[in-house]
């Protein structure tokens, strides 16, 4: 428990005083009760435990919803708040739970600086504790806390992807996240957290969510500069009381700025505003390969172009033990069919070793089946876990003749095909953020199962045609699969272009980013797309079959699909607060990383890194964990 001393400064201590502007009801203004548990409830009057400690907190308030109150009007930018929080948490200097950003607007003498000072929000409805899929996150009835456990985190990143407000910080050298925990240890012992307690300018206060403090006379959801609030309900309310420009800007590098709209809107006092292009790198087209192919996702474009790979070649096996004739019955009676099968095997085996390889902590894969419950990334490892259990068994099968094998290998088909579609389905439903308006849409799914139709088909095709025993029928079967899959994704892509181009999110400025700052390459991708469909059109209608042709279409096709895959994870901009130049600016960051200016800790900024699987950490865990705890980890999984 947090040690309280004796002579407590009055602006430390958590005040329960109720101005005459108190919201004064039950439920704060998304209509969320404020009371966080019945007072009958048995739940209340439990210890949070902090640090082994068993004392329960004495504050009337503890099972209502707390939250910040951040006065725009008084904040300096003096930072001392953060500084106060990385002290409190002994955080290194590239770890910051609260950091403090600003936009800017007008010209002298009527220029206008508008500080934001954010970290958690404690929101109503976190994404990150449904997103992560280790359960490494808890919303507590005590004062309403979003708290995250780092050692129960694997390191994905994914509540990053999730959150609005970048609260969660995933520490590439721990391999965790970790974030603010609202300070419950001083919420405990009577006193508000750091810092709040830190503010020299009394523009940052803690109490619980719509009792308005002393001396303020708003208490808004929204800011210029603040994203969305309609994702997750935060717990943070504002004041600012000075008439602002009519376009305030972003200083950091992010193609944004905020408009303000003539609509007025009932949600806010006044109206709110908008998220809209700020072109401010200009629009010539570069190449940026380098930085486009070496991303710190890569490990996701190799995992998701595999996968999709495998499953689309999966299905046309899969068909053949029910059609016959159209050539399909011909694939398992091919010398390519047992290649092929391994070689699918060795694909998607090589695609989940690299997406393991990009967690933080690698040797704690298994904890990824926690969050079945609520996590789209549970439900796609364990469908894509599935479907590599139903494959490898159906390979397996496959080399036996014996009648009794083949009704097990269809057994296996039917096990691969349930992963495949629950696997294939929630790859794309994790990507369904709100926080990140360019992978929001149906482009996603188009994108996904376009390149799992072009290359699983390419892939039997070429399989086959090596051998040089694919049927007439089989081919046109293929090449139609082949065109379909070509003609889907210059569709998402078309609809993705025209959705994105007059967007008033962050998805506007990623479209930006990508073409300009990646121009050249999405003009390249497109271009390959196109000649794509036309070698595969011209192979369709001449019904011409051949390996180098095929050869040729899987060069151009396969390059597109790589290109734009990364341009998926590069481009995307999430609805993250303002920095300034130096902190919290991507640009910077990659500034820093390039010229080495990363190596000095105080600019805040390390180098990327991945982990390497620890086997003997993984067996010394299996060894040290009781078999109580390797049961009630197999209940977490299956019950939720």
């Amino acid at each position: 428990m947090f040690a309280r001393r004796d002579n407590e400064p009055d602006y430390a201590i958590l005040d329960r005083t109720k101005s005459e502007v108190s919201y004064g009801g039950t439920t704060n203004c998304y209509g969320t009760p404020i009371e966080t548990v019945q007072s009958n409830n048995p739940l209340r009057e439990q210890s949070l435990n902090i640090n082994q400690d068993s004392e329960i907190g004495a504050n009337p308030d503890r099972y209502k919803q707390h939250g910040f109150f951040f006065n725009a009007d008084n904040c300096i930018a003096c930072h001392a708040c953060e500084a106060a929080c990385s002290e409190k948490n002994d955080n290194p200097a590239h770890i910051a739970f609260r950091s403090v950003g600003f936009v800017e607007g007008g010209t002298y003498p009527a220029y206008q600086r508008l500080n934001i000072s954010m970290a958690c929000n404690h929101c109503d409805d976190p994404v990150c504790l449904k997103g992560c899929p280790t359960r490494a996150y808890t919303k507590f009835a005590e004062y309403g806390a979003v708290l995250q456990d780092p050692d129960i985190c694997f390191g994905c990143g994914y509540c990053t992807w999730v959150c609005p407000y970048n609260a969660p910080q995933l520490d590439p050298e721990k391999g965790q996240v970790s974030k603010c925990n609202m300070c419950v240890d001083r919420l405990e012992v009577g006193l508000k957290p750091a810092c709040t307690t830190a503010c020299l300018g009394n523009a940052l206060d803690f109490g619980v969510i719509e009792d308005i403090p002393e001396n303020r006379s708003q208490a808004k959801v929204d800011i210029p500069g603040f994203p969305r609030t309609d994702i997750t309900h935060p717990n943070i309310r504002f004041q600012q009381t000075r008439t602002t420009q009519r376009e305030m800007t972003r200083v950091d590098q992010t193609a944004i700025k905020y408009h303000r709209s003539d609509e007025p809107s009932s949600t806010f006092e006044e109206s709110p505003f908008i998220p809209e292009l700020d072109p401010k790198q200009g629009f010539d087209r570069q190449w940026n390969l380098k930085r486009l192919l070496t991303s710190h996702e890569n490990a996701h474009i190799a995992f998701t172009l595999s996968a999709q790979l495998v499953m689309g070649a999966f299905l046309w096996f899969f068909a053949g033990f029910f059609i016959n004739g159209s050539g399909l019955d011909s694939l398992s009676a091919s010398p390519a069919y047992l290649p092929a099968l391994v070689t699918l095997v060795g694909l998607i085996t090589m695609g989940l070793y690299k997406l393991n390889m990009h967690l933080g902590k690698p040797q704690r894969f298994y904890r990824g089946f926690y969050n079945l419950k609520h996590s789209p990334v549970s439900r796609e490892i364990a469908g894509v876990s599935l479907f590599f259990a139903g494959l490898v068994l159906f390979t397996i099968l496959a080399f036996f003749e014996h009648p009794f094998f083949a009704a097990l290998q269809l057994l296996a088909a039917l096990i691969a095909l349930t992963g495949l579609m629950a696997g294939g389905y929630y790859m794309y439903k994790l990507y369904r953020i709100e926080a990140r308006p360019f992978w929001n849409h149906i482009n996603t799914a188009s994108s996904f199962i376009g390149t799992g139709l072009v290359l699983g088909s390419l892939f039997v095709a070429i399989s086959n045609t090596a051998a040089d025993v694919i049927p007439q029928q089989l081919n046109t079967l293929l090449l139609s699969a082949i065109s379909i899959g070509l003609v889907i994704e210059i569709a998402g892509l078309w609809s993705h272009r025209r959705s994105l181009k007059s967007a008033k999110s962050e998805g506007a400025a990623s479209f930006y980013e990508q073409t300009t700052s990646y121009g050249n390459a999405y003009v390249l991708r497109n271009s390959l797309l196109v000649v794509s469909l036309i070698i595969s059109l011209s192979l369709l209608l001449t019904e011409y079959q051949s390996f180098w042709a095929y050869l040729l279409l899987a060069g151009t096709a396969l390059s597109s699909a790589i290109i734009g895959r990364a341009l998926f994870y590069v481009v995307v901009i999430p609805t993250t607060m303002p920095g300034g130049f130096f902190w919290r600016n991507q640009g910077f960051v990659e500034h820093a990383r390039e010229t080495g200016l990363a190596d000095m800790p105080q600019m805040g900024v390390i180098y990327e890194k991945h982990h390497a699987f620890n086997v003997k950490e993984l067996i010394e865990t299996i060894k040290t964990t009781s078999l109580d705890d390797k049961i009630d980890q197999f209940k977490r999984i299956f019950t939720g």
